[in-house]
Formats: structure tokens, C-alpha cells, sequence
């Protein structure tokens, strides 16, 4: 089987809408078998690419997550934003932001923050006077920076793939975190001057922000042990991953909403979320032989560095290669394919890995939320039951400073390397 027949039927698979780990291994094993390879040969290679300790951190993340969406933890999240700040215009708009970025600190993935924020901000917004579009393409905005802030689950993948620390990925990823809390902020504020009409919020009162307070020292405690025990050197990922799931669940004890269902749910969703990505991973390991035995990233490197020299062009050809893939895929499997065929080009350049990381993780969270596909996007017309046309046009402004901070990671890559860096990761 010639290469280009490989990847017709790949692409033919997924436009047939065939999950994409069948849509990659059918047409794997129909290569190896036609070079005289056994089907004994491609399931060493698929084992061998879950056979990973670091990827142990998926599940146990992606449970913390799913637990604290059950356990009513966005809601004390929300209380605490609202009671923090006073009375301005677009003080939810700020409070929805705000508690996006706290529910990144446990959820890992947007998918998980755009369902679960949803619910609890955009009808608060709507009852005060917010128009649809812009709280729900804030929401979605928002739900982004789960993504890229640590504990994330592509940060996990990624460094799985490129085999490098993901103690510094997570490292490298906090300031874009943060750029996009920023960059969503000053948009919110161009907002809000232009719609002054829209209230703020009531008057500070320091016994309500006391109680608030109170309600959110636990789930406060998660981030503390995740980054903290990573930075720190006193857990590995994995492990830091397994003491923050155990805490969840002390904390839905504690707050009695430990439910037998909710845990029941929150177990089920898990084992079948991290069932699809490890057996797109194993899929993808075949993918990755099979471009490896017919040369792609070595032809690759040769045209890109016949074409350009410079690490900046490159990136940019880079971002628009992962939005674009980005429309039509989650960031796994996204991340499982190109990877390894980006990293070896990007070590021509002398691109740090953590570097390419974070360009790849934000372009790719940048195409799930690019109409008319935008996964995110769907999740919030899923929870909201409106149409998914005015989602669309709400959500286009949001991109502008989305797209501002990529254009700033590609161009001032200290932005990924300076935490990693101070921290001797």
C-alpha cells in the first residue's frame, strides 16, 4: 500500500464519521500486512504506546475533574468570584471569567468547564440583563484557558508524546494561561464601557465574601497540590494527579454531596473518556510507524527548511496547519498525530519542545472554538438549547485576543520558558 492510499483511507474513515482511533488503525494494519507484517506486529506497537507511567496521569486528572463537576464545586467558585468583586459594569462578565479560571486549576479539559461553567453563569447572566451571544461566547472563551492551565490534559499528552517533563510543560504553561485571562478581561472591560446600562453587581459585603471564602479553602486546596507538589519536586505528575483525586473525594464527603451516584457518574465518565483517548494514543502509534517507515517528517524537514529558515515562519505555517485540524478534531488525537511529526522539524529549528507545546495546545483550543465546527461551541449549544448561529457570530470577537496571545507566544517564546527555566525544569 502506497502512502497516499494510507491516508485517503484515513481521511475517508473520518469523513464517514468512523471513530477516529478505527479510522487509524483499519488502514495501519491493512499497510503492514501489505509489507509482509503481522497483526502480531501492530499490536506490540499499540501496547507499547499506552505502556507509559506518565499516562496514568490522564484518568486519575480527568476523574478530579469530572468529580468536582458534580460535586457542586463551580457554584462555590462562582459565589466566591461574585462576593470579590464590587459593583462595575460587567461585574458577572468579569465573575464568569474569574471562575473559569478557578475551575481550571481541577477540571483539565474545556469540554468539562464549558458544560459545567455553563450552567451556573450564563442564566445568572441572562437575568441581569446580558445578551446571549456575549455571555455565551465568554463562557466559551473562558473554557479555553482549562486547556492550556495546568493540570491539563493535552499538556499531559503532549509531554507523553515528545517525551519530555511534564512538570514542565505544566511549568511553561501557566503565564499563556494567564495571558488569556488578561486578554479576555481587557475585552470584557472595551465591553462593558460601550453597555454601561448593564448592572453591576450588588455592594461589597465582607460577611458574605467571609462565608464565600470559607466555602472555597477546599477546592482551593487542589491546585496547591497538583502545582505545588510538581514544582515542588515532592510528587510526580502521576502521582500528584492521585493525591488531588483523593482529596476531591474527601471534599464531597465532607460538603455531603458525595453522592453514591455522583461518584457513580463521575467513574463511568472517566473510564469511558480516558478508554477513547488511550485507544486513540494506541492508534496513533501505528500512524506514527507508519509515516516514520516511509520517511514523512524527513521529507518534511527538508522542504520547510528549503522554504523558510526562520523559527517564526515555521510556527506560523505551524498555527494555521492546528487550527485548521483543530475545526474537525479534539486536541488528543490531534496531539497523538502531529506530534511526532512536528517535534523532529521543530528540533531543526531549535524550537524548544515546551515552547512548541504551548503553540500547539492553544492553536488546536483555538480551532474547537473557529465556526461553523468549534467542539466547544457545541457543548455550550448543547447545555444553552439555543441556536447554534448566534453562538457563532457572538463567539468571533473572542478570538481577537485569543489570536493575540498566540501571536504573542510565537513571537516572545520566553513566555514558555522563563517558568520552566526559573524553576530548573
Amino acid at each position: 500500500m502506497d502512502l497516499w492510499l494510507y491516508v485517503l483511507l484515513v481521511v475517508g474513515l473520518l469523513l464517514l464519521r468512523v471513530p477516529v482511533a478505527f479510522a487509524m488503525i483499519l488502514p495501519s494494519l491493512l499497510y503492514f500486512t501489505s509489507h509482509g507484517l503481522s497483526v502480531g506486529y501492530a499490536a506490540t506497537y499499540m501496547f507499547n504506546g499506552v505502556n507509559s507511567f506518565p499516562l496514568l496521569a490522564v484518568p486519575l486528572f480527568i476523574f478530579m475533574g469530572t468529580l468536582a463537576n458534580g460535586l457542586g464545586i463551580a457554584t462555590r467558585l462562582y459565589d466566591f468570584a461574585r462576593a470579590l468583586l464590587p459593583r462595575l459594569p460587567g461585574n458577572l462578565a468579569y465573575v464568569n471569567l474569574g471562575t473559569s479560571l478557578g475551575f481550571s486549576w481541577i477540571s483539565g479539559t474545556a469540554f468539562a468547564d464549558a458544560a459545567s461553567v455553563s450552567k451556573v453563569q450564563i442564566p445568572q447572566m441572562l437575568k441581569s440583563g446580558y445578551p446571549y451571544g456575549f455571555s455565551a461566547g465568554l463562557t466559551a472563551a473562558g473554557s479555553l484557558i482549562s486547556s492550556v492551565m495546568p493540570p491539563s490534559i493535552p499538556a499531559v499528552l503532549f509531554a507523553a508524546t515528545a517525551s519530555i517533563s511534564t512538570g514542565a510543560l505544566f511549568a511553561g504553561s501557566v503565564l499563556p494561561a494567564l495571558l488569556i485571562v488578561v486578554g479576555l478581561a481587557a475585552y470584557i472591560g472595551v465591553w462593558a464601557f460601550f453597555h454601561r446600562e448593564i448592572a453591576g453587581g450588588a455592594e461589597f459585603d465582607g460577611r458574605i465574601f467571609a462565608k464565600a471564602t470559607v466555602r472555597v479553602l477546599g477546592p482551593a486546596l487542589l491546585p496547591i497540590i497538583v502545582l505545588g507538589g510538581i514544582f515542588s519536586g515532592l510528587f510526580t505528575p502521576t502521582e500528584s494527579a492521585g493525591v488531588a483525586a483523593i482529596v476531591t473525594l474527601v471534599l464531597g464527603a465532607c460538603y455531603r454531596t458525595l453522592t453514591w451516584d455522583a461518584f457513580w457518574k463521575a467513574t463511568k465518565d472517566t473510564v469511558i473518556t480516558s478508554a477513547g483517548i488511550l485507544l486513540i494514543l494506541a492508534a496513533s502509534n501505528l500512524l506514527g510507524q507508519v509515516l516514520a517507515r516511509e520517511q514523512v517528517s524527513r521529507t518534511l524537514t527538508d522542504w520547510l527548511t528549503y522554504a523558510t529558515d526562520s523559527p517564526v515562519v515555521f510556527l506560523l505555517l505551524v498555527v494555521v496547519l492546528l487550527i485548521g485540524l483543530g475545526l474537525f478534531l479534539e486536541p488528543p488525537p490531534a496531539i497523538l498525530v502531529m506530534v511526532p511529526i512536528l517535534l523532529p522539524i521543530a528540533g531543526q529549528y531549535g524550537i524548544d519542545p515546551v515552547h512548541l507545546g504551548t503553540i500547539t495546545i492553544l492553536s488546536l483550543m483555538i480551532g474547537t472554538l473557529t465556526p461553523p465546527v468549534g467542539a466547544v461551541l457545541f457543548v455550550i449549544g448543547s447545555v444553552t438549547r439555543r441556536p447554534m448561529g448566534e453562538l457563532f457570530r457572538a463567539v468571533l470577537p473572542f478570538l481577537v485576543p485569543l489570536l493575540a496571545v498566540l501571536a504573542i507566544l510565537v513571537f516572545v517564546p520566553h513566555v514558555s520558558t522563563i517558568v520552566p527555566d526559573l524553576l530548573g525544569l
